[in-house]
């Protein structure tokens, strides 16, 4: 029995071993279901009363920095800073949920909890950004309004080629 070359074997590789991680689609849209997302009122989240107690507990913290204006590197050093990025404003939420110890920066968080669109809580992250949806609404520091500067809760959909979703264990 003759193997097959090698040089044919390394595209199916290649396709297993880039299946890591979830892919995001092209755009994360919000849809709206009564009891099960959280809605947005004078730009504070409002969760769905049937949230556990980590999603209740991230959108708090939203709600705390959503006012707070940009700046790079804002929330790198400690969770609590007068500005926030896109990784402090996503470090800062999920440490106030319980499933974060430390500051993480937008590419690490490619490999933060588990792979895939999670329950209550999904991180889109890529090199250079992160962004996360709580109870069905996006907390982003980008792509909100030309008015938005800095950490804001939005419901306009986003494009989200090249993004890989994590989300923590449970949620």
């Amino acid at each position: 029995m003759s193997r097959p070359p090698v040089f044919l074997l390394l595209p199916v590789l290649c396709v297993l071993l880039c299946q890591c991680g979830s892919k995001a689609g092209s755009r994360w849209e919000y849809k709206y279901a009564p009891g099960k997302t959280a809605i947005i009122i004078g730009g504070r989240a409002v969760p769905p009363a049937n949230a556990p107690a980590d999603v209740l507990r991230a959108i708090s913290a939203g709600n705390r920095i959503c006012t707070k204006p940009y700046r790079r590197g804002g929330g790198h050093g400690r969770f609590e800073d007068s500005a926030y990025d896109c990784s402090g404003t996503v470090s800062y939420v999920l440490h106030a949920a319980g499933k974060l110890d430390e500051p993480t920066v937008s590419g690490a968080f490619r490999g933060f909890g588990r792979s895939g669109e999670g329950k209550w809580i999904t991180v889109y992250a890529r090199k250079g950004h992160v962004f996360i949806t709580i109870a069905g609404l996006r907390l982003d520091t980008g792509y909100n309004d030309r008015t938005s500067d800095g950490p804001r809760w939005s419901s306009r959909s986003r494009p989200t080629k090249g993004y890989t979703m994590r989300h923590p264990s449970g949620l």
